[in-house]
């Protein structure tokens, strides 16, 4: 069970990079903060997509679906 926790803490941490870096564009499309952004994106896109249809964005634009996403994959990691 140990290796699904560390698993899923690992799974975690792409999703807050991921939010991070949402916050810096890149410089051109083949920029190494581009290519980071897409990988990360194909990895977090799977569960961050249906999250989108459950929790809309704010007026003011921002997503709180990778939020909710860390703490549904917590619950989980702690009943593990």
């Amino acid at each position: 069970m140990r290796f699904v926790q560390d698993l899923i803490t690992l799974y975690i941490l792409v999703f807050v990079a991921a939010a991070v870096l949402s916050w810096f564009p890149p410089h051109s499309s083949s920029d190494g903060l581009a290519t980071t952004q897409r990988v990360l994106a194909k990895l977090t896109e799977p569960v961050l997509r249906p999250l989108r249809q459950i929790v809309p964005r704010t007026r003011s634009g921002i997503d709180f679906s990778p939020l909710v996403a860390v703490v549904i994959l917590s619950i989980i990691r702690a009943y593990i």
